[in-house]
């Protein structure tokens, strides 16, 4: 599978074993949709889905392994683009991914787990405090 997931919505496309690769649609970007939609792709253990990494975080790379689905997280800047392809859809992108991953020319990032996640983002909200309280000295 190939997830181009937004903060409302996933656009969803499967890279079949034979060859074919289409797209299912979009989905919200809940767990329940994500719950129901692996209830309808069939057995989990032959699933492998990824998205590329982005401001939506790991959220649905977690919810997608307590599903018992293989997920990859992607570099973005490392997805393989056709030269003179410049028309971007959600829908096309989704396909990419599923042919792209099928393939194995995708490069997964490290997935932190919960715990290194909350520390990273409490990390971050101490940087940006810190600045905050520099403009207001300094300004």
């Amino acid at each position: 599978m190939g997830l181009d997931v937004h903060a409302e919505t996933i656009a969803v496309a499967v890279a079949e074993v034979d060859g074919e690769v289409r797209s299912l649609g979009v989905i919200a970007n809940r767990a329940d949709s994500i719950r129901k939609l692996i209830g309808k792709l069939g057995a989990v253990d032959r699933l492998r889905a990824c998205y590329e990494a982005g401001a939506t975080g790991y959220v649905l790379y977690w919810q997608l392994s307590e599903l018992g689905v293989d997920c990859a997280v992607i570099a973005p800047t490392l997805v393989p683009v056709k030269a003179g392809d410049r028309v971007k859809t959600d829908r096309r992108d989704a396909e990419k991914l599923a042919r792209n991953h099928r393939a194995g020319d995708l490069t997964a990032v490290w997935v932190p787990d919960s715990g290194s996640e909350a520390l990273r983002d409490l990390v971050r909200a101490r940087e940006a405090a810190s600045r905050i309280n520099c403009v207001r000295v300094t300004g």
